[in-house]
């Protein structure tokens, strides 16, 4: 079966199998692994990936992340980087005032563009997650958005900061990931990978790691503090947000 992407009433099905499984009673949520990829145990979850402009990794390693989702967005310019690395949209959203060429558009199915005016109270990418999250989307992650206008890059670090949150932010080099309360990744990293670990939300907070050259157990984390420029120190790495949610900031690993 295929999991499915509801469009303005009719459905769109993307190509990519999705093979359902359960994961087993008591097993911690894996928020991915190399590159994304996850481990045997599968997801129960429905999972939406967004397009965004700005600096985003290798068209190649787009189109490995696009290849996991259920539903795609993208957010205006964020139209270029998902045809770039053959990513089909379901939906196309945004003032679209930073696409090179709005004729592009005329390849798409007009119920699947949703165009906003330039004024507007919120981000193409804030919108294009609460279409997602409408769509039933679970997990959400964020390809681009690095480099460029300082403005935009803290707008998207702020959504993390929100009650519900994007799951992943992937850019040129660095993935982005939000731990919720009770949550840990495991990842295989390079040698003397750098790591960073930001507390978000309302504390009191809480981190426990393995592999790390400074082990975050035991550190007092207050608003506005950060773990910064930590280095493995062997693999398997794993961070777990004891108490309160956390942000890491890891390498964009080879997939």
């Amino acid at each position: 079966p295929s999991r499915r992407c509801e469009s303005m009433g009719h459905t769109v099905r993307y190509a990519v199998p999705y093979i359902p499984a359960q994961r087993p009673a008591g097993a911690v949520a894996w928020r991915g692994g190399l590159g994304g990829a996850e481990p045997p145990l599968a997801r129960n979850t429905m999972r939406g990936v967004i397009f965004t402009g700005g600096e985003g990794p290798p068209p190649e390693y787009s189109a490995a992340l696009a290849a996991q989702a259920d539903c795609i967005a993208a957010a205006d310019s964020g139209l270029m980087a998902a045809e770039a690395c053959g990513a089909g949209p379901h939906w196309i959203i945004g003032d679209m005032d930073s696409l090179e060429d709005p004729r592009r558009l005329e390849g798409y199915p007009p119920e699947r563009i949703r165009r906003y005016p330039a004024d507007k109270d919120y981000t193409d990418t804030e919108l294009a997650l609460t279409l997602l999250w409408d769509q039933g989307c679970d997990e959400t992650w964020i390809i681009g958005g690095g480099g460029g206008r300082t403005d935009h890059l803290l707008a998207l670090r702020s959504l993390f900061e929100r009650e519900r949150t994007p799951d992943r932010w992937f850019t040129a080099s660095e993935e982005l990931r939000r731990l919720r309360p009770g949550e840990r990744f495991w990842a295989e990293l390079p040698p003397a990978s750098l790591v960073s670990v930001f507390p978000l939300g309302i504390g009191p907070w809480k981190a426990l790691s393995h592999a790390l050259k400074w082990p975050l157990d035991g550190v007092v984390w207050n608003r506005g503090y950060a773990g910064i420029s930590n280095v493995t120190a062997g693999n398997p790495v794993m961070i777990e947000a004891a108490g309160g949610s956390f942000l890491a900031v890891l390498p964009l690993v080879s997939l």
